[in-house]
């Protein structure tokens, strides 16, 4: 998936501008950095094109300490990052996970999530015909 193509479906995903959708998807994406561990997170940006690969490759560098927190904390870290609007967090990080779902291999999404508490599936949307069955379901 290119980067146009990303942003174009997360902005018609959370019904926003490409602008905001690129706001969202960085802040989503650099949340996500920091909340699985280094290597998934390297596995994920390797699959991802440039321009969004380095949202999950940066805060590697600064430091990368990962933390635990739910579905909730996350998007008020979302919310709380430069330019976000916070009434678009929610939005922005069910649109930007279903994204990602969507632009890398079902195997490296799958195990980036199984590092994440199972309500985060309650936000990602199926993807396609064959989306298949979400882990603990």
């Amino acid at each position: 998936m290119e980067y146009q193509d990303f942003i174009n479906a997360v902005a018609t995903r959370a019904k926003v501008s490409t602008d905001q959708a690129a706001t969202l998807t960085r802040a989503t994406l650099e949340t996500l950095a920091g909340r699985i561990s280094a290597g998934q997170a390297e596995d994920l940006a390797y699959q991802l094109p440039e321009g969004l690969d380095d949202c999950l490759r940066e805060p590697l560098r600064r430091e990368h300490a990962t933390s635990s927190f739910g579905l909730e904390e996350f998007v008020q870290r979302v919310g709380d990052r430069p330019g976000v609007d916070r009434a678009l967090a929610g939005a922005g990080v069910r649109a930007a996970l279903t994204t990602l779902r969507e632009a890398v291999s079902r195997d490296e999404f799958d195990d980036a999530v199984a590092q994440l508490p199972t309500e985060f599936w309650q936000v990602i949307e199926p993807v396609g015909a064959g989306g298949g069955r979400r882990p603990g379901s």
